[in-house]
């Protein structure tokens, strides 16, 4: 199974979502996820070990309980493939925060009171003699 194809699940997602904040039980996961998601403790771990099987997760015993945790590795190598296609948005997401930016201006010198909406000069009356 390919890295993708882990993190193309959503449920999967949502419990890295959760341990990238730090340790979670196995027992707290399930609780978070089946409450989420609707799903019952066996499918939770079903996901985990998913997780664990592919590297994006590790877990270690404290006592009765197992403590889950992400393993950053495999998630570096999917930001290295990312970055190779990156280049297909990032020029679209440049041009979206300079047309944002814009419009922040445009919005607040139209709400300054010292700015004119006119975009000539008053003209001036000729005095009658």
């Amino acid at each position: 199974m390919e890295a993708l194809d882990v993190l193309g699940d959503p449920v999967r997602r949502r419990i890295l979502e959760l341990l990238a904040h730090g340790e979670r039980t196995a027992g707290d996961l399930a609780s978070r996820i089946g409450d989420e998601f609707g799903i019952s403790q066996p499918a939770v771990s079903q996901h985990l070990r998913v997780l664990r099987e592919h590297g994006f997760a590790t877990v270690r015993p404290d006592g009765t309980r197992r403590l889950y945790s992400v393993d950053p590795a495999p998630l570096a190598d999917v930001e290295a493939w990312v970055a190779g296609i990156r280049r297909f948005w990032e020029q679209h997401l440049d041009a979206l925060g300079t047309e944002l930016a814009r419009g922040r201006r445009e919005r607040t010198r139209a709400s300054d009171p010292r700015t004119t909406t006119s975009a000539r000069p008053p003209a001036r009356t000729r005095r009658k003699p």
